[in-house]
């Protein structure tokens, strides 16, 4: 994992530091050396080069000075312009170094256009905000940047993550120390080490799962879900769709239960206890009657369940009170909304910080959130967060929500807890779109069968970390 600090949390360490007796000084030597040496490495050399240096009043700045002054030494042509006193066109040069203003930064800034030279950010690229990613203005689209110590939020969310260009995370001799870090971002490596791997003795009922999915004229859903926690590692599924006695879409290896259109939540309940996850919601139905009888399964299941689509609605179903049902859930659950699903269950959108909405959430309802997004955020009760930046606008098509489920579904039927079994279904999810063998046209169901190949690639990583 990398770690991520909020603005706040890199100010209070920085401070730390300094009072624990690293001079302000030295930090900011090692910061403006990293800055060089990456400008050496986007130039391809010194000789010749010439560098337009941006700097601001505080310490982004101090790195960009110092930047500048060690590249000088070494030959090469630095022009250093003060960001609050631009001119209307910069001079020609090989690269341009961004230190005007770092994750504090509030307001707008327009700098005159940079006509395609490459730009090298220093922790954060000016105009962005650090927190939430947001950014106002002509912010310079980054080719790279250069951050300190930890990932910031506004480097990953929003179109911050777009205007960052490359990240590269330096270490600038800061402890992070113990317990400072509660928000991460999940790699493959993670991945790897937590989804689990099958036992040899393994047979299918140790991974079973029971889907509450679909009704007429929403088989899609259901059948994507099922179709997804099969390819994940789920050993028998089980779909029961209220009113749907037989379906010619549904995967030949899914078991079909019939469920009558009424009155259905006692025979799930009956039956739920012999698997060992369970997944709710995708194309079941917002009618009165499936949304009381949906709440019934939710309350009283003892199984970890993963609610998604239309199992959220009912979870809101009745206003403030009506999140009890999952709150009072003895058994880990996932929630899965998109930001219309979360102001549904809260009644106000998601804010700018994604972070603090995720975990919002999370504490209101003691689930697990996964707050879809280009930048997927996953809080739990306790205030721990991971982000999920491998998805991309390929996934922002119908249906793939539904394969998120499933696999998610899936990872617990195999006993992974619900928190990682979140991040690494959102982590599979964001990697098998990025198989796809074209820029455009990927659908839903082109998914299923690239989640094989991404746990492959999965299973590869952890092989070469046992030798």
């Amino acid at each position: 994992m990398r770690p991520v600090l909020t603005p706040k949390q890199m100010r209070v360490l920085d401070s730390e530091t300094v009072t624990a007796g690293t001079p302000i000084d030295v930090l900011i030597g090692r910061a403006g050396a990293a800055v060089a040496r990456t400008a050496k490495r986007m130039m391809g050399g010194l000789y010749g080069r010439t560098v337009v240096v941006v700097v601001g009043k505080g310490n982004n700045g101090a790195d960009g000075r110092m930047a500048a002054r060690l590249l000088a030494d070494q030959g090469v042509r630095v022009h250093v312009l003060d960001a609050q006193q631009m001119p209307l066109r910069l001079p020609v040069s090989d690269l341009i170094i961004d230190a005007a203003f770092g994750t504090g930064f509030r307001g707008e800034w327009n700098p005159p256009a940079t006509h395609g030279i490459p730009v090298l950010a220093v922790d954060i690229p000016s105009g962005v905000d650090g927190l939430t990613g947001l950014a106002v203005g002509d912010t310079w689209q980054a080719t790279r940047t250069v951050t300190f110590v930890a990932l910031k939020p506004g480097l990953l969310l929003g179109v911050g993550r777009a205007l960052s260009g490359d990240i590269e995370l330096i270490d600038i001799g800061i402890n992070l120390g113990m317990g400072n870090v509660d928000i991460n971002e999940v790699e493959l490596a993670d991945v790897s080490a937590w989804i689990p791997a099958r036992p040899f003795d393994s047979h299918k009922w140790k991974t079973g799962l029971y889907a509450l999915a679909g009704s007429t004229g929403m088989m899609g859903a259901a059948n994507l879900s099922v179709a997804a926690a099969m390819r994940c590692g789920a050993g028998i599924v089980h779909l029961a769709s209220p009113g749907i006695v037989h379906d010619r879409t549904t995967p030949t290896e899914v078991v079909r239960r019939s469920l009558s259109a009424f009155s259905w939540s006692e025979d799930v309940l009956e039956d739920v206890h012999r698997f060992k996850a369970m997944v709710v919601g995708p194309g079941l139905g917002r009618d009165e009657g499936t949304v009381s009888e949906t709440r019934r399964v939710i309350a009283e299941a003892q199984v970890p369940m993963v609610i998604d689509g239309d199992g959220l609605f009912a979870v809101a179903w009745g206003g403030d009170g009506a999140r009890n049902i999952v709150r009072t859930r003895s058994a880990e659950t996932v929630l899965t909304p998109h930001d219309g699903e979360y102001q549904t269950l809260l009644g106000y959108a998601p804010s700018p910080d994604r972070i603090a909405s995720a975990r919002r959430l999370a504490i209101d309802t003691n689930c697990v959130c996964l707050l879809k997004g280009t930048t997927t955020v996953i809080a739990e009760p306790s205030g721990e967060v991971l982000m999920v930046t491998n998805g991309d606008q390929k996934l922002a098509t119908a249906g793939t929500g539904d394969v998120l489920a499933g696999i998610i579904g899936g990872l617990m039927a195999q006993g992974l807890e619900a928190f990682h079994a979140a991040a690494c279904g959102a982590w599979i999810h964001g990697h098998a779109a990025s198989l796809f063998s074209f820029d455009e046209g990927l659908i839903a169901s082109d998914l299923l069968d690239l989640i094989a190949s991404a746990l492959s690639e999965i299973r590869r990583v952890a092989k070469q970390d046992e030798r």
